[in-house]
């Protein structure tokens, strides 16, 4: 431990804390743009400046560590002063659109200029002139609006391993941009949008697809079907004021109806359905010496990442589709036949944690297994908080409601989906039946939870060890690839049996379309939902689920059975990681 002075007030912290978070620590808040929990500190807007008592240079405190005995000053009129300044140097630089900007009332710029009571710039405005970048069907990047805190480009080359952006050009022509300044869908952008997540401003943010939501339920030919993924029933309360992590599912369902929606079902049930598909092939693959070890294929952005930065592992990739793609070809199959509608007059939308679900729903010819678009328009967490706002809802005052029959019904390894090693977690206590014919006792898989990078572990099954890996944030995910690799290159046995990987950290919780502030804390809160989630359900395996027993009877017939196949399974191509 370290003891030093915060403004004259002693404090213990433990050493190699940053005076930024000592002063959190003591709740002193030393204003700052660039810092965030999740990435180093780099010193990028100057705002965080202190002094140390007894040296006439200032620091700043996000990049500093304290120093035994040292007295740091925190606030004081000059200190005052030094931040107004410079925050009114950033706002000179910054389109006045607050009214308009997606981020208003969540924007960090905008709260700073409001609590240094900012009222006017004394400074002449001069506004980049660069059009915004609209190429990926996921985010959008709008130059204009960036304020060179370099958070975007410090998470996609650190936590993510994808080096899509960085900084181009010097002095007051400094912009953040794909390499050579190509557009974003010529670049290796994997579309996790984390660097939405991260901004602190709107310079980069989700493409809104509202408008189209709001067209389908006004279209009286069309009936809208909408699914809710797993994460976002614990994030989007957050929006109205809730903790995270608190289950607002009953709710989500209800406002989905007051918004237009015909049907409205639960990606649960078709995580359920994904569980039976690509459990059945892990263990098809174990018993029949086919390849190992079998790589979750359900996050889109890290399947991008596979086909442009690993594509050598396209033959370890299980060919199950997502949950949303199994729920949409579902709706627009099994429950048009149910409902007797054609499926070009059902119009699938689904809300995801996730802007890569957005160009997920386009990625190849087989997302129009049912004849048309399987899934016609994705909008994230954030894009339904905006509609239940504009649409006038109630949302705290909504009665709980349930999802529609007959894909609607899920168990609680369906609610898992979202955290990371909840994929994992749900085949195994699913594989564990198909290979012994008995039940997992302790359906709590413990070797595959937490928030470590990666995790490995080994689960019995009835004497046969089945090894498993996790790795969540693209960044940690080559480890586990690499000992696939040498495995091969030397001859020997696979270091594993079945490999969970989702693109972001914790899992689709903190996906790039959740609410902002997303840190540690905010994961695990979100994350202790889901489990609980879980722990309430009847049901807790995927295979005693009734509505997928039943669409496995009168649709399906089995799992990896010829039809599902055709209707559930995709494949993989190697993809440029450049394309221009």
């Amino acid at each position: 431990m370290v003891n030093i002075k915060l403004n004259g007030k002693p404090l213990q912290v433990k050493a190699g804390t940053s005076i930024l978070k000592a002063a959190l620590a003591d709740e002193i808040k030393i204003p700052a743009l660039c810092a965030h929990d999740d990435l180093d500190a780099w010193a990028a807007c100057g705002l965080c400046v202190c002094k140390v008592e007894g040296s006439p240079k200032m620091v700043r405190a996000c990049a500093t560590e304290v120093v035994e005995g040292q007295n740091y000053i925190t606030h004081d009129p000059e200190l005052q002063e030094i931040r107004t300044t410079v925050l009114e140097m950033i706002l000179a630089n910054h389109p006045q659109e607050c009214l308009t900007c997606g981020r208003s009332n969540t924007c960090e710029l905008q709260s700073l200029a409001g609590d240094f009571g900012i009222r006017e710039i004394p400074y002449e405005m001069d506004i980049k002139d660069i059009e915004a970048d609209k190429s990926t069907p996921s985010i959008v990047l709008d130059p204009r609006k960036c304020v060179s805190c370099g958070r975007c480009a410090l998470v996609c080359q650190q936590l993510q391993n994808v080096w899509a952006l960085e900084f181009l050009e010097r002095g007051h022509k400094t912009r953040i941009a794909p390499a050579g300044g190509v557009l974003l869908n010529e670049s290796p952008c994997i579309k996790c949008g984390q660097c939405s997540a991260h901004c602190p401003v709107g310079a980069i943010y989700e493409k809104d697809e509202t408008k189209k939501f709001l067209a389908a339920v006004r279209d009286e030919s069309k009936h809208v079907s909408v699914q809710i993924a797993p994460a976002v029933r614990v994030a989007l309360g957050e929006a109205f004021g809730m903790e995270p992590g608190t289950l607002v599912t009953g709710k989500i369902y209800a406002a989905l109806r007051k918004l237009g929606a015909d049907s409205v079902f639960d990606t649960n049930f078709s995580a359920d359905l994904t569980i039976m598909e690509e459990g059945s092939e892990l263990v098809h693959r174990i018993k029949n010496g086919g390849v190992l070890p079998q790589i979750t294929s359900c996050c889109p952005a890290w399947t991008d990442y596979m086909e442009k930065y690993a594509n050598d592992m396209i033959p370890h990739f299980s060919t199950a589709k997502s949950p949303m793609m199994m729920q949409g070809v579902m709706t627009k199959t099994y429950y048009a036949d149910q409902i007797k509608k054609d499926a070009k007059d059902i119009y699938t939308v689904a809300i995801m944690p996730c802007t890569a679900k957005k160009y997920e729903i386009t990625r190849d010819d087989n997302m129009w297994a049912s004849g048309e678009q399987d899934m016609d328009l994705v909008l994230t967490t954030r894009e339904l908080a905006r509609m239940i706002k504009a649409a006038g809802i109630c949302f705290d005052c909504l009665e709980e409601e349930d999802a529609d029959s007959p894909i609607g019904e899920y168990s609680g390894a369906g609610t898992i989906f979202g955290v990371t090693g909840g994929v994992m977690e749900a085949a195994v206590r699913t594989a564990y039946k198909l290979v012994t014919d008995n039940e997992l006792e302790d359906m709590n898989v413990h070797a595959v939870r937490g928030m470590a990078g990666v995790r490995k572990g080994v689960v019995d099954f009835a004497g046969t060890e089945i090894k498993v890996a996790v790795a969540h944030g693209m960044a940690h995910v080559e480890e586990i690839l690499n000992e696939v690799r040498e495995a091969k290159e030397k001859g020997e046995e696979p270091p594993y049996h079945f490999i969970e990987v989702m693109a972001c950290r914790g899992g689709c919780i903190a996906g790039g379309g959740q609410p902002y502030n997303t840190n540690d804390t905010v994961r695990a809160q979100r994350v202790a939902g889901l489990y609980n989630d879980d722990e309430k359900c009847v049901t807790r395996r995927s295979h005693d689920n009734p509505e997928i027993a039943r669409i496995y009877k009168d649709f399906l017939g089995a799992p990896m059975s010829h039809k599902s196949h055709e209707l559930l399974h995709t494949k993989y191509q190697e993809r440029p990681i450049y394309s221009k």
